[in-house]
């Protein structure tokens, strides 16, 4: 399945391309993420968290970043297995950054592939929800990193404190019923 997700973040975009190269920034800003291992050459080793309802998944797995410095973009490819459910997942994610005048403007490009036990959740209305929810709150943890830094407490540890909790069913569910009531969905 397919997702696209547009965001601007209101930094230059030298600012915004150089956490986009820090890769231990960027796991500590996505929610639910958390960085195990550089592999080295490009390969990190993480975990993903995320819980729809009573259903909840932990993915172990690994990513291969590779950056194109001369037109700000980068691919990353993806793969992961919650061994206690025994769901996989599988991505092929494209980045690209432009200056624009309230900052920079990030598209994100994603082919996402589920399988196991939370690929009953994958219809795509709740997906690209999903992929919101977690996009924003990406945006708001990387703001509120610059603004760490502009103040001088920038303090890696504890970063982007809900990034641990992963991301919840609530949420998703609520922007789906008001995107529906509101006659706004598409799915």
């Amino acid at each position: 399945m397919k997702i696209s997700q547009p965001f601007t973040v209101s930094k230059p975009l030298p600012v915004v391309w150089a956490l986009f190269e820090d890769i231990p920034v960027v796991a500590r800003c996505m929610p639910g993420a958390e960085l195990t291992e550089d592999k080295g050459d490009g390969v990190y080793g993480g975990r993903l968290g995320i819980k729809l309802g009573p259903f909840s998944a932990h993915f172990d797995g690994e990513a291969t970043v590779t950056r194109n410095e001369a037109d700000h973009s980068g691919h990353v490819e993806g793969r992961g297995i919650d061994r206690r459910g025994g769901s996989r997942s599988r991505l092929s994610m494209d980045y690209h950054l432009v200056e624009v005048e309230e900052g920079t403007r990030v598209t994100i490009d994603a082919e996402l592939q589920l399988s196991g036990p939370i690929a009953q959740f994958g219809r795509t209305s709740i997906v690209n929800e999903t992929a919101a929810i977690l996009i924003g709150q990406f945006v708001k943890n990387v703001e509120a990193k610059f603004a760490a830094i502009e103040a001088g407490d920038d303090v890696d540890e504890g970063e982007g404190a809900s990034n641990s909790q992963g991301i919840s069913a609530g949420s998703v569910a609520w922007k789906l019923m008001k995107s529906k009531l509101l006659g706004r969905s598409k799915d």
